[in-house]
C-alpha cells in the first residue's frame, strides 16, 4: 500500500485479484527521480501546473450557441436591446380600457357608467380608435387602443369578474356597460413603449454566468441565441484493471470506477466541456492507444490510477518523459503527475476516488474556471467543530460539512476511499502544512465542492 492507504478504485497500486501481466512498455526516468521520492508543496505544484495550463486554456475564443445551450455558460460580450419592450402600449391588467378624464370623478357611491364597444383580447392586430366617453374591455398585454390614455382593472368595476361576450355580439362589438368606481389617472396601468427596456440598453453584462432569468432576458428581446465563452476541451481516462464500470458484473478484487464519472462531472461543473472519456486496464499498448485519441480530441487530459509506486502503474509506464511524476505535500491526493502528451497538456490524478477528486478540486478547477470565465472562489475561512490533528509536513484536507450557524465538521475519516463521506461533504477543510494540531472553534479555509 502507497501513502493512500485504501483499497484502491483505479488506482493501479497493485493488482486486487490475479491479472495477466501487462505488455512491456516505456519506463519514465522521472519514476525514479519523482514517483514518490521527488516531494514538493502544494503551493509549487500548484504553480507549475498553472503554467503548464495557462498558455492552452488562455483566450478560448467566442462561440454563438442557442438559447437552449447557453444556461451556465460565460457571456462572452454585452447583450444590447435590438428592439423597445415593450414594442407597443399594452394592458397590464385585465379591466376597461377608458380615457382617464372620463372617470375623473368615479366613485363607489356615484360610478361612471360608459358602454362597452370593444373586447381586445392579447393577440396580434391593431384595435380601432377608442372614443371618448366609451369603453373597451381589454386583456392582460392586449394593445392599448389609440385614444385611450388609462385601464380601470376589472376590480375596480361593477363586473365582480369578466363573463363571456352578450349573446350573438361579434367580438370587438360588446354591446353592454360598465360601472367605473375608482378613478384613474392618464397612463395608470398601461405599459408604454420601451418602459422596460430601450433599443441599444444593455440587457445582459459580459461576463454573466447565463442562468434561467437571463435566457428569459435574451428571448424576451427576440434574441434566438448568444456569445459566449469557448469551453475547454476535457479527456478523462480511468485507469486499472481492478475497476469495471457500474451496472457491469464486479469480480471478487474488482470494485466500481467512481472516477470516470466523478471527474467527467468535476469538469463540467468548472465550465469544461467533456468531449471523451474512457477505461482501460494496465496494458499500456492500450492506454497509448486512448490517450493519442484524447490528446487529438481535448485541450486536456485527466487521468486517474496508476501513477504509484507499485508493481502495475499503467500511467508511469506508458507516458515515460512525457510527464513528471512526483509526491505532492497533500493528504489525499500525494501522488501526482503533469506534463505534455503529443503537445497537450496532461494531468494525472491517483485512483482512489477521494484523491481523485480533491486533486480535481485543488489543482484543476481553479484554472478550468478562469478559462470559463467564471469568478474564483473568494477565500473563506470558518470555525470547526472539533479538535483536529494532522501529519507534519503535508497539507491535509479534510471532508467537510456545513452545520447550522456556518460551522463546519469533519465528516468521515482520513482514508481516501470513503466515497460514501464524501457524497456527505459540502467542503474540504484545510489543515496546513506544520500544523500538527487544531483546537475546537479556530478558523481553517474551507472549498467548496
Amino acid at each position: 500500500m502507497t501513502a493512500e492507504q485504501a483499497p484502491p478504485s483505479g488506482s493501479g497500486s497493485g493488482p486486487t485479484a490475479p491479472s495477466p501481466s501487462p505488455a512491456p512498455g516505456p519506463r519514465s526516468a522521472s519514476r525514479e527521480r519523482g514517483g514518490g521520492a521527488e516531494r514538493v508543496g502544494v503551493e509549487q505544484h500548484l504553480r507549475e501546473v498553472e503554467a503548464l495550463l495557462g498558455p492552452v486554456l488562455a483566450g478560448r475564443g467566442v462561440e454563438r450557441v442557442r438559447l437552449d445551450d447557453a444556461l451556465d455558460r460565460v457571456l462572452a460580450a454585452d447583450l444590447l436591446a435590438p428592439v423597445d419592450l415593450p414594442s407597443f402600449r399594452s394592458s397590464q391588467m385585465d379591466g376597461y380600457a377608458v380615457h382617464a378624464d372620463d372617470v375623473a370623478g368615479a366613485s363607489t357611491g356615484a360610478p361612471v357608467v360608459l358602454p362597452v364597444v370593444a373586447e381586445i383580447p392579447a393577440g396580434p392586430g391593431t384595435p380601432a380608435v377608442l372614443a371618448p366617453g366609451t369603453a373597451a374591455r381589454i386583456m392582460t398585454g392586449a394593445v392599448v387602443p389609440e385614444g385611450s390614455d388609462a385601464v380601470v382593472p376589472v376590480e375596480d368595476t361593477d363586473a365582480a369578474r369578466f363573463g363571456a361576450p352578450v349573446s350573438g355580439a361579434a367580438r370587438g362589438s360588446v354591446g353592454t356597460q360598465v360601472g367605473v368606481l375608482t378613478p384613474r389617472g392618464a397612463g395608470e396601468l398601461v405599459r408604454d413603449v420601451g418602459s422596460d427596456v430601450r433599443t441599444g440598453d444593455r440587457v445582459l453584462v459580459a461576463g454573466t454566468l447565463l442562468g434561467p432569468q437571463h435566457l428569459a432576458a435574451a428571448a424576451s428581446c427576440g434574441v434566438p441565441a448568444l456569445d459566449v465563452r469557448a469551453r475547454v476541451r476535457v479527456a478523462v481516462v480511468s485507469t486499472g484493471t481492478e475497476v469495471v464500470g457500474p451496472g457491469e458484473d464486479a469480480a471478487p478484487g474488482q470494485v466500481f470506477d467512481a472516477n470516470l464519472h466523478g471527474l467527467a462531472a468535476a469538469a463540467r461543473r468548472a465550465g469544461a466541456e467533456v468531449v471523451l472519456t474512457g477505461r482501460t486496464g494496465d496494458d499500456p499498448r492500450e492506454l497509448a492507444a486512448l490517450l493519442a485519441r484524447a490528446a487529438a480530441e481535448a485541450d486536456l487530459v485527466v487521468t486517474s490510477g496508476g501513477v504509484s509506486q507499485g508493481a502495475y502503474e499503467v500511467v508511469k509506464d506508458t507516458l515515460g518523459e512525457d510527464v513528471t511524476f512526483r509526491s505532492v505535500a497533500m493528504q489525499p491526493g500525494g501522488p501526482q503527475g503533469l506534463g505534455t502528451h503529443h503537445g497537450t497538456p496532461i494531468l494525472t490524478f491517483p485512483g482512489n476516488p477521494v484523491s481523485a477528486q480533491v486533486s480535481f478540486a485543488v489543482f484543476a478547477r481553479p484554472a478550468l474556471e478562469r478559462a470559463a470565465g467564471r469568478l474564483p472562489q473568494e477565500d473563506e475561512r470558518r470555525a470547526v467543530t472539533g479538535t483536529l490533528d494532522s501529519p507534519p509536513g503535508k497539507r491535509q484536507m479534510l471532508r467537510g460539512r456545513t452545520r447550522p450557524g456556518g460551522t463546519v465538521e469533519v465528516v468521515g475519516g482520513a482514508g481516501s476511499h470513503l466515497v460514501a463521506t464524501m457524497a456527505s461533504a459540502d467542503v474540504l477543510i484545510e489543515v496546513p502544512e506544520g500544523v500538527g494540531h487544531v483546537a475546537a472553534g479556530e478558523a481553517l479555509r474551507v472549498v467548496r465542492l
